[in-house]
């Protein structure tokens, strides 16, 4: 395999990451980023603890779907993280998710 194919690869590998994301986001309620990985989930529940003078997270997502190319399942029923860097929570608008009426037809 050239270097050429794998890049093919890898490009198509995400592009169809692309298009599953595209046809889930509408199912969920957060997205959710952390150091290693990006989510959408239906419930989220974040804690912080503190450890000496550090503090780190505990992320607890139910209902949850993972970006990542080598999963071969992306739906997740519990994500349990724990993390010492930061994590961003958002929650989308269900109108954020339609198209603007002068595309919907």
């Amino acid at each position: 395999m050239s270097a050429e194919d794998l890049e093919d690869y890898e490009a198509d590998q995400e592009l169809q990451l692309y298009r599953e994301y595209r046809d889930v986001v509408g199912l969920f309620s957060y997205v959710v980023e952390t150091d290693r990985r990006f989510y959408l989930a239906n419930s989220v529940d974040l804690k912080a603890h503190e450890a000496g003078t550090d503090v780190y997270f505990e992320l607890t997502l139910k209902d949850a779907w993972v970006w990542d190319t080598f999963r071969s399942a992306r739906f997740v029923k519990n994500v349990h993280v724990l993390t010492f860097k930061d994590v961003n929570i958002e929650e989308l608008a269900k109108s954020d998710l339609e198209p603007p009426s002068s595309l919907r037809r």
